[in-house]
């Protein structure tokens, strides 16, 4: 099971974002940036960036996640955002004796797919651990014959083993990480990935992490989303899931209701 959770921000994240757009707009002293700032100075300084556009101040203030039960699929996505930092589980340091795996939604919901991908499942675990194990034999009886105490030898050959026996891991084999974004970055990945047209796992944790940051930063995050969301903008083409439509035909009932 996915599970996201919040393990450091910037204190006061919200406080810290209004003081550097106070120094951008005001003759402020640096000793000075964070009096009077109360919540209410506070959001208008954040609803101000927002209404000009201007994102550079929100990078002052960042966010970590401690994610596990995810895929080596997700893994490969999320990292494409290089605008934050990353430590993974090593798969090279660490043997997965307990074989863990993602099972999509979509094979979940059809019982003989699901068999067929626990069969599968299984069958990859036995062959993962079987090829560690002749790895490790294989490496420790040739360092042994090198000379090296047992001890050391399959100390040694078993990260060997590792490093080479993960070419067969499945992308449903789970993984952790900790990830860390500043809120400009979180905001463009939330329009990314928390869009109706994002690959189901890493939508569904995007709309986990936003939900995580709006407790501790509800105006900064307040209207963050799909740029359909945010914009008013579909960049999906011919794919759009048609939620666009929906919001516009939303505008036009509140202001006929004006």
């Amino acid at each position: 099971m996915m599970t996201v959770r919040l393990i450091a921000h910037t204190p006061e994240p919200e406080k810290v974002v209004a003081a550097a757009a106070k120094l951008c707009y005001s003759d402020a002293h640096i000793t000075d940036l964070l009096d009077g700032l109360t919540e209410e100075k506070t959001a208008k300084f954040l609803t101000m960036l927002s209404d000009l556009g201007h994102a550079s101040p929100i990078e002052h203030a960042s966010f970590t996640f401690g994610i596990e039960g995810v895929s080596r699929t997700l893994l490969a996505q999320i990292t494409r955002h290089r605008i934050a930092s990353f430590s993974v589980q090593s798969q090279r340091y660490v043997r997965l004796d307990d074989f863990r795996y993602v099972v999509p939604p979509e094979i979940e919901a059809i019982p003989e797919a699901k068999e067929a991908f626990l069969a599968s499942m299984e069958e990859d675990a036995k062959r993962y651990l079987d090829l560690a194990h002749k790895l490790e034999e294989g490496h420790t009886a040739r360092l042994m014959a090198e000379g090296m105490p047992e001890k050391q030898a399959r100390a040694k050959a078993s990260k060997q083993a590792n490093e080479d026996a993960r070419f067969v891991l499945p992308n449903a084999c789970e993984t952790k990480m900790v990830v860390t974004m500043n809120a400009r970055s979180l905001l463009h990945f939330f329009e990314l990935r928390c869009c109706n047209r994002a690959q189901w796992e890493i939508r569904a944790l995007a709309n986990m992490m936003l939900e995580e940051v709006k407790k501790v930063a509800p105006i900064l995050f307040g209207n963050a989303g799909p740029t359909c969301v945010t914009q008013r903008i579909c960049h999906e083409g011919k794919m759009s899931c048609g939620r666009l439509e929906k919001l516009f035909a939303m505008d036009r009932q509140r202001g006929q209701n004006k």
